[in-house]
């Protein structure tokens, strides 16, 4: 089968289409023939060793959708042929994928269908927006959310879902002007520009603050949110894309103000959880796919390229040029 390869740690130009052998599905899991591939932040760390746990050779890729194409021993409730989109964790660059059988979730199950398209785009960034705010920041109705990177796959999402929950005002915070227009559209009170964020929020919050904040980006933006969490605040955080090496980054060291102020730092990782408690990723991502068979959110597709063209993706998501979801068509 053919395959985006990464043969060494670098650049973008390290991703190369090859032949491969087709993976035969073990206990538990299901072999898809891809449709599309999500396209991911992560996947471009780990395309730079960022993670320290990928072996080389490797495919990478999150998430995909298709149909089955052969379903391992003691698989049950999915058949061959069946539509799905599916949390892969890593080899989703292919023309086939293996997925676990609970991350696996059909899509002619929903109330309405769901086009493989959108569906490829939803088992990473629906979910962990979903989680974020229901599970860990656990959103209460008319409370204030500030989310970064609004413009992106998770951000465009999170801020419809604050709105679904009923959040009372919804912020977010983008690198330009042309970003700011389009993450509007996505549920947003206010977006804001980055540079100037704690300024304009604690004007739009008349000084209090929010209690939700969403954060990937890492410092200084990481330590500067924590100046504008109300008091119970929660700062969530769920990625470092500033850090080149994939390293966790250092908060403040004195943790007196968080505790005078009863403010909470809490961390969230689809991966790990799908890893440690694959149940709860499945039941969130039912939750929340069911959002999107009812359109009461909308998955932005901005762009579709080849396989082939996985390192330009890649190149696009690193220098900041993209919105919404990006995803190769395999």
């Amino acid at each position: 089968m053919k395959a985006n390869l990464i043969t060494a740690f670098g650049g973008p130009e390290v991703l190369q289409v090859r032949e491969v052998p087709e993976p035969q599905p073990g206990p538990g899991q299901v072999a898809i023939r891809v449709a599309y591939a999500g396209v991911n932040f992560a996947e471009t760390m780990a395309r730079r060793g960022g993670y320290h746990r990928e072996q080389l050779p490797f495919i990478p890729g999150l998430e995909v959708s298709g149909h089955i194409h052969a379903l391992g021993e003691g698989v049950e409730g999915l058949h061959v042929g069946q539509p799905v989109a599916a949390l892969t964790m890593s080899g989703g660059y292919a023309e086939v994928a293996l997925a676990q059988a609970t991350l696996t979730f059909p899509l002619d199950a929903t109330s309405r269908e769901i086009d493989l398209a959108t569906a490829a785009g939803f088992p990473t960034i629906v979910p962990t927006a979903y989680d974020m705010l229901v599970r860990v920041a656990r959103l209460q109705h008319g409370e204030t959310v500030l989310v970064h990177a609004a413009a992106g796959g998770v951000g465009s999402i999170a801020g419809q879902i604050a709105r679904h929950l009923g959040a009372g005002l919804v912020i977010g915070t983008v690198s330009s002007q042309k970003k700011a227009d389009y993450a509007k559209s996505f549920g947003y009170d206010h977006a804001i520009l980055r540079d100037d964020f704690i300024q304009q929020t604690q004007a739009l919050t008349q000084g209090r603050g929010v209690d939700v904040v969403l954060e990937a980006i890492g410092e200084p933006v990481r330590s500067q949110s924590l100046t504008v969490l109300a008091l119970f605040g929660r700062l969530v955080i769920f990625g470092n894309a500033n850090d080149e090496q994939g390293q966790p980054q250092s908060l403040p060291q004195n943790p007196g103000r968080f505790i005078a102020e009863s403010k909470a730092i809490m961390g969230y990782s689809i991966g790990a959880l799908s890893a440690s408690v694959p149940h709860l990723v499945a039941d969130t991502a039912r939750r929340s796919l069911e959002l999107i068979a009812r359109s009461q959110v909308k998955i932005d597709i901005t762009d579709i390229l080849p396989l082939e063209q996985a390192g330009e993706a890649h190149r696009r998501l690193e220098a900041g040029q993209t919105t919404g979801k990006l995803l190769l068509r395999i």
